[in-house]
């Protein structure tokens, strides 16, 4: 029985159109892989998936999943490469336009009037107007769920950071202001930044004991 001032959902017994926006509407929010490929016919294309996160550093796996068999998986698994692009919030309309159901032959760059440019190790072009862009082989690709999802493993084998989004030596989020992805037709800027430094159980120990200790 539901605790009174809750709603409890059954995974097993939902529909799966409502567990799909209940997971979407919950897991939030979600950065965004601007993902850019080409295909056999060596037309570039371009699309978002917010099903996406950095898995290892060492090295730098990162994974991200497709509903289905779209041009993104189809144009990696035959070049098994790939490029994750960063979505900045000066972009996010042209990410949202690369979002729609283009035919495999048009490429969403010359849709959205974005630029490919070439890429130093892989097949896959990198967005120039993109401040971040990673460079992935296919690592693995593996089939889960029952629609089915195709969740693609990709090492990083290349790193291009626009000058303008560093400062001192490291990048700085506060000028890439990404964009992040909510459920249905809904996205959230990166506007407010704030810092937390992780505690240590020695410090918390030291307070917590200051704190009995004080008269």
């Amino acid at each position: 029985m539901a605790e009174r001032g809750w709603q409890t959902f059954d995974p097993s017994t939902m529909p799966g159109q409502a567990l799909y926006q209940l997971m979407n509407s919950v897991v939030v929010p979600r950065p965004i892989a601007w993902i850019s490929t080409v295909s056999a016919d060596h037309v570039p294309n371009l699309a978002p998936h917010s099903y996406f996160t950095v898995l290892s550093p060492e090295p730098p796996i990162i994974c991200f999943s497709s509903g289905g068999v779209k041009d993104t998986l189809r144009n990696l698994r035959h070049t098994g490469d790939f490029v994750v692009n960063v979505v900045p919030e000066e972009l996010a309309r042209e990410m949202n336009l690369t979002s729609a159901d283009f035919p495999p032959g048009e490429s969403e760059f010359a849709a959205s009037g974005l630029t490919p440019t070439a890429s130093d190790k892989v097949q896959a072009p990198r967005l120039l107007e993109s401040p971040v862009n990673l460079e992935c082989v296919v690592e693995r690709e593996l089939t889960i769920g029952n629609r089915p999802n195709y969740v693609v493993f990709g090492q990083v084998v290349a790193v291009h950071v626009a000058e303008r989004v560093m400062r001192d030596g490291r990048v700085d989020v506060s000028e890439i202001r990404p964009v992040g992805r909510l459920a249905g037709s809904g996205y959230v800027y990166s506007r407010e930044f704030f810092t937390m430094e992780r505690p240590t159980y020695a410090g918390l120990k030291a307070e917590w004991e200051s704190r009995k200790g004080a008269p």
